[in-house]
C-alpha cells in the first residue's frame, strides 16, 4: 500500500460535531475516491481513510438514525 500525502488538503469540521468542542471530527473533500477523517482536537495526529462510497453509506445511516445511539 502506498502512502497518501495529506499535508496539503483542506479540512472541515463535521456539521455533526459537538458545538462545545468535544467529540469533533474533521473530514476532507479533496480526494475523489477517499475521505480522510481526523480528530479535530489532534490535527497533527493520524487520519483514517475511508473509501468515498463507504463514507457516504455511513453518513446516510447517521442521517437516517440507523445506528445504535444515533
Amino acid at each position: 500500500m502506498r502512502a497518501i500525502d495529506l499535508s496539503n488538503i483542506t479540512w472541515r469540521k463535521s456539521t455533526y460535531s459537538n458545538p462545545d468542542g468535544g467529540q469533533c471530527i474533521e473530514v476532507s473533500d479533496d480526494l475523489p475516491a477517499l475521505v480522510p477523517v481526523r480528530d479535530s482536537k489532534h490535527p497533527h495526529g493520524p487520519a483514517l481513510l475511508f473509501e468515498a462510497s463507504a463514507w457516504s453509506a455511513f453518513v446516510a445511516a447517521v442521517q437516517g438514525g440507523q445506528l445504535p445511539g444515533a
